[in-house]
């Protein structure tokens, strides 16, 4: 179920919808009504949680991008789990986001950051016990 070829493919829906997410950003920044008080609650509050959001939203979709190409390259027992953390990772941008929106507990973006340093310190493991051959 879980395979590189998964994290690529989610990462990839993942960073088109976060670039995305971006554009909405910027249009809430430059264009919409009261975007003076936007712009000026910049750094703050909800604004500075929606950026969170969307900069983890891009770099955990690029890392599954990654991680993806990896287990490509180095099939191991243990890529599955890999492959399954990482993509559990993307929980932690989408729980900022609702933790903006709906007020949800915090709970997610602890899980989803978790998983992804977990997979990244076990892939980091596996490929340096692989034997790579040319």
């Amino acid at each position: 179920m879980f395979t590189g070829k998964s994290n690529i493919s989610a990462g990839f829906l993942f960073l088109t919808l976060f670039m995305l997410y971006g554009f909405f950003l910027i249009y809430l920044r430059d264009f919409a009504p009261g975007k003076e008080q936007w712009i000026a609650d910049y750094g703050v509050g909800a604004h500075f949680e929606s950026r969170l959001a969307h900069v983890h939203g891009n770099l955990f979709a690029l890392l599954n991008i990654a991680v993806g190409l990896v287990l490509l390259r180095f099939p191991q027992g243990s890529s599955r789990w890999i492959s399954g953390l990482a993509l559990a990772g993307m929980l932690m941008p989408l729980g900022i986001l609702a933790e903006v929106l709906f007020g949800v507990s915090p709970i997610f973006v602890i899980v989803g950051g978790v998983s992804m340093v977990v997979a990244m310190g076990w892939l980091s493991f596996a490929v340096w016990q692989a034997e790579i051959r040319p």
